[in-house]
């Protein structure tokens, strides 16, 4: 206990005091103390007090305490004390961990914090900072912490009291505080109130009253863009951060002369605020959703959930979409593609496209298919049997002369993948800018600013891309990355521009979805465990040809690709218009797929590996299987086929069970079907595709044939006349196509025309 001497000097500083017994508890009448000073005398008296009791007036016996310790009237002389009491944590590591953290944000905040006032150990191992305001309040607790039921700040004002103790840890000691300015003792009092956790409103952010047309599954649009979001992504224009907490940072309207407005948590990504001068409420919790439904849609949940729902944010419930009341103009026994076997909503849009815009349904079917493959990824497999899985990784060439409008077609199909895609190509950037502008601060700056991590590419499709830099991009985005070029030529011709560690043998290998690697000294190793690659592009029948080789026979290469190879005609202007809900219907689909599928079918094992949902025939389908596997065999065992085009064969056994996979688990999003069990219908429609693409592949090796003798007919001729080459040409082959001829020649058809017709008349 302090001496009686300094308890007389801290009357003449200007205190009131009063004593105190071993309980922490006056000893003595004190309420008149915190209006007046005691006396020298009582104090005296006060002070030599032992335990002893007396009767009152009602005759009972009371208790007096000794007195043990001094304590000082708060209020009285403008005093007031901010308490913490740190035995609310349970390790001392805890204890000492936020006092640091306390005292360091409150000598960043106020100039000359240590010099303004005066700072005491308490016995309980907590803090007393005592100052003297014309601005002070009452006994309030200031701050309580997650997890916590005790206050672990607090004020102690007008009414209230403290023990006064020895340990002093501050320059000033009791007898020399100082008085301070509203300001800083608002900033005291501010700092303090930043540490006080605000409980999360439970369902803060569900809408008041959904819209009826909207429906969500598992992940609702505000929680997915919760989890996707960064507050400072909508606060950042309006806010500054000022200091950088543990658990929070510290921010700052633009513009405010106020010191700080309020925090962010940093776990929760929530915004409070204690001032107002926003268009934000204070003292309100704002997590990144409300914060954007208060600044885009003035706190209509609804609107703002329709907004970001139509963004792509959310899971969608998977149920068979209205369909479309568009009556099929064409009749779909002849088209060549097997448009059947979509369902009947994506068959209507193709149809659509085809009758507005003049796109190839052969280009459209296609181009679907390997939209699918990239949506699926590695998400599922098939379990064909023990030790034999496929993947959904396909390779599609849309094979036409230049002009034929085969990216248009492409793009009325993959357009809304690109659209997601480039989203994240646009995030990417973004986060970017902000995290190399993170690093390039000091150690002091970073204190003070939020912390940027590096992003990771979630791009998922490319179109010019070294071996290098699609391996660590597949490193970074696990499930699938598409390459889509508008001209194959180039990538046929990159394949063996180095002698080893051939980009063919890379490709090779990611069509098996055997695990890849790049070890060049130009680049960082990187190795995908499950690649999954598909490709999907145009080429012209003439290029196209030149790959026929020996040596891509032997290697298996041009018999992985799927060749899409209609006969077009270029058409006239069509003036005819999409309609804005077909067009609508059909991106909205795509997106809640590719939503769906990310949500619900992407899962990751513990060493961040996609852990693939495996797919096996039902009874039927594997009837169905071992029927058209023997199919093929037979084929490929017939005296009757040319050997020219069995090479193709063994790798439709492999493309029917990856067909059956895709078409699978898109009919089980329309009708709700166990995914995981591959149909009958599912294998029989995987049969029509792959007969299609058999009957393509022969009719681009028929026309390379053909175009071969052709070429060796001008070879044999080459110093003859045009006329003379046509001529030969036909000699050679008289059901060869006058405009194969005559593209081959340079000539027109016209003129090919004029020579079979002048050499009929001189016959």
């Amino acid at each position: 206990m302090i001496s009686l001497s300094y308890c007389n000097k801290l009357l003449d500083t200007g205190f009131s005091i009063i004593t105190v017994g071993n309980n922490k508890r006056p000893n003595t009448q004190w309420k008149k103390y915190q209006t007046e000073q005691i006396t020298k005398q009582q104090l005296e008296k006060n002070y030599n007090i032992v335990d002893s009791s007396y009767i009152d007036r009602d005759n009972k016996e009371r208790e007096i305490k000794k007195t043990e310790k001094i304590g000082i009237c708060t209020g009285f002389f403008d005093v007031e004390c901010i308490d913490i009491d740190l035995k609310v944590l349970p390790s001392l590591v805890l204890q000492n961990e936020f006092w640091n953290e306390y005292i360091s944000f409150l000598r960043r905040t106020i100039l000359d914090f240590d010099k303004k006032t005066v700072i005491y150990k308490t016995l309980s191992g907590g803090y007393h900072i005592l100052y003297r305001c014309k601005k002070i309040g009452g006994n309030t607790k200031l701050a309580k912490l997650k997890g916590y039921t005790e206050a672990i700040i607090e004020t102690r004002g007008i009414g209230g009291y403290i023990v006064v103790y020895d340990d002093k840890i501050s320059e000033n000691a009791y007898h020399n505080i100082k008085e301070i300015s509203e300001l800083d003792r608002d900033a005291i009092i501010n700092c303090s109130l930043y540490y006080d956790y605000k409980e999360e409103v439970k369902n803060l952010d569900i809408p008041q009253k959904q819209s009826k047309e909207l429906q969500f599954g598992d992940v609702t649009p505000w929680d997915d863009y919760n989890q996707k979001t960064n507050i400072f992504d909508i606060i950042g224009n309006d806010f500054d951060i000022v200091d950088n907490l543990s658990d929070k940072y510290i921010i700052r309207r633009i513009g405010a002369t106020s010191d700080k407005s309020g925090f962010v948590y940093k776990n929760s990504n929530c915004m409070y605020l204690f001032t107002t001068g926003t268009i934000y409420d204070n003292e309100k919790l704002y997590s990144p959703f409300s914060a954007y439904t208060k600044k885009y849609h003035n706190d209509n949940f609804s609107l703002s959930t329709s907004d970001l729902y139509k963004q792509g944010f959310g899971s969608r419930v998977v149920v068979k979409p209205e369909i479309l009341d568009l009556p099929i103009k064409k009749d779909l026994k002849d088209l060549n593609f097997p448009i059947e076997i979509f369902p009947i909503q994506v068959q209507n849009y193709m149809i659509e496209c085809n009758q507005t815009l003049d796109s190839s349904i052969e280009f459209m079917g296609a181009s679907f298919l390997w939209l699918l493959s990239v949506i699926i990824g590695n998400s599922c497999k098939i379990e064909v049997k023990r030790g034999w899985y496929s993947s959904a990784n396909i390779w599609i060439a849309c094979v036409g002369k230049a002009g034929l409008g085969k990216t248009p077609s492409i793009n009325n199909i993959i357009f809304p993948l690109k659209k997601i895609n480039n989203e994240e190509i646009k995030r990417y950037i973004k986060q970017s800018s902000k995290y190399e502008a993170y690093e390039a601060l000091d150690k002091k700056e970073k204190e003070n600013a939020e912390v940027i991590k590096k992003p990771i590419k979630t791009q998922f499709i490319v179109n010019d891309v070294t071996i290098e830099a699609l391996v660590e991009l597949h490193e970074e985005n696990k499930n699938s990355i598409g390459v889509f070029k508008d001209e194959l030529a180039g990538w046929f011709k990159d394949m063996n521009k180095y002698r080893q560690g051939s980009d063919l043998e890379f490709w090779l290998s990611s069509w098996s979805n055997q695990g890849v690697t790049v070890n060049r000294k130009t680049a960082k190793n990187s190795f995908v465990e499950s690649p999954v690659i598909p490709v999907l592009g145009g080429i012209q029948p003439s290029i196209l040809t030149q790959f026929f080789t020996e040596e891509n026979k032997d290697n298996g290469f041009i018999d992985r690709m799927l060749l899409v190879f209609p006969h077009l005609e270029i058409e006239k202007y069509n003036s005819n218009e999409i309609k804005e809900d077909v067009y609508q219907w059909y991106s909205d689909f795509i997106i809640d797929m590719f939503q769906t599928v990310k949500t619900h079918l992407v899962k990751y094992n513990i060493s961040d590996e996609i852990e693939p949902n495996i797919c096996k025939f039902s009874n039927e389908a594997k009837k169905e299987w071992e029927r058209i596997y023997n199919k093929i065999t037979d084929l490929q065992n017939s005296d009757e086929e040319s050997e020219y085009f069995k090479s193709m064969l063994p790798k439709q056994k492999d493309y029917i069970t990856r067909f059956s996979l895709i078409l699978n688990i898109l009919e089980s999003m329309q009708t709700g079907e166990d995914y995981l069990q591959i149909s009958k219908k599912s294998i029989l429609d995987a049969e029509k595709l792959s007969d299609y693409f058999i009957n393509e592949s022969k009719k681009i090796k028929y026309d390379s044939i053909e175009k071969n003798e052709v070429k060796k007919v001008i070879k044999a001729n080459e110093t003859k006349s045009k006329k003379e080459q046509s001529l030969e040409i036909f000699k050679a082959n008289p059901t060869f196509k006058k405009s194969e001829i005559a593209e081959i020649l340079g000539i027109s058809r016209q003129l090919v025309n004029k020579y079979l017709k002048d050499a009929k008349n001189e016959y």
